[in-house]
């Protein structure tokens, strides 16, 4: 009997603290809650990022504005020349001058995943049911040393993310993608730091992005964000130059 005691409590006290105790969903609520809450999140009806991008020797400007619903656009500037890459909820495009490509043209629906995962405002983790996905707690891993909880999303488009949760603050430090394009599944990892509350909500404004297993990390230091910005709808729509492409659809 007192052997049967031991074995229970050696088992119960060999489980990750919590773990037991918390679903994915509250896991989930509280990092909504260490973000602003819900209500702030909601709050904001468009936003302006702009950051310093560098990568090794490599340096530019970096401006990524979003609207409700669901649209989106990206600008990399360098010496006055702008790479876009653009959302409208419907229909995503790009221009990119430094292919030697003035003129805008039509995504395909593998390259723009990125930038319609990125036009959710309040990111694929809020809502995460009514959006499509599917969410797991996976355990507990350790990044840099900070003890987190790790979230498998399986977002609707079949691709696959893993969020590493601070387990004291309950803010993202770090996700994995995995990213099916053209037949090949492409592996990135992001870090995510120096957090600072901006109108209530806490936004990381140190960011790095690297493909999985490579120290060449793309770095972005945030200087400015702007929430509620006006924002013109006809700054995330194709231009009227016309191309032969089809529009990648809605699917996130």
């Amino acid at each position: 009997m007192k052997r049967c005691i031991w074995i229970v409590l050696t088992t119960v006290l060999l489980l990750p603290v919590g773990l037991g105790a918390q679903t994915v969903d509250e896991i989930i609520a509280k990092n909504v809650q260490a973000r602003g809450g819900l209500e702030k999140l909601r709050a904001i009806k468009s936003l302006r990022i702009t950051a310093k991008l560098s990568q090794g020797s490599f340096r530019a400007i970096y401006v990524q504005e979003n609207k409700r619903e669901d649209k989106i656009r990206e600008e990399t500037i360098i010496q006055g020349m702008a790479q876009v890459q653009a959302y409208d909820g419907s229909t995503a495009w790009q221009i990119n001058p430094f292919g030697g490509r003035k003129d805008p043209e039509l995504m395909s629906q593998d390259d723009a995943k990125p930038l319609l995962i990125d036009s959710d405002l309040e990111g694929p983790l809020v809502d995460y049911k009514q959006k499509g996905h599917k969410a797991e707690l996976v355990g507990r891993d350790p990044v840099e040393g900070t003890d987190c909880y790790k979230i498998k999303l399986t977002l609707k488009n079949g691709d696959v993310r893993y969020y590493y949760l601070d387990a004291d603050s309950f803010l993202e430090i770090k996700f994995e993608t995995q990213t099916n394009v053209r037949g090949a599944v492409q592996y990135n990892d992001t870090m995510l730091g120096d957090y600072e509350q901006v109108d209530g909500v806490y936004f990381p404004f140190a960011i790095e992005t690297a493909e999985t297993g490579t120290e060449d990390w793309t770095r972005f230091t945030v200087e400015k964000i702007e929430p509620n910005v006006p924002l013109q709808d006809s700054q995330f729509s194709l231009p009227a130059t016309k191309t032969d492409a089809k529009p990648v659809s809605a699917a996130k």
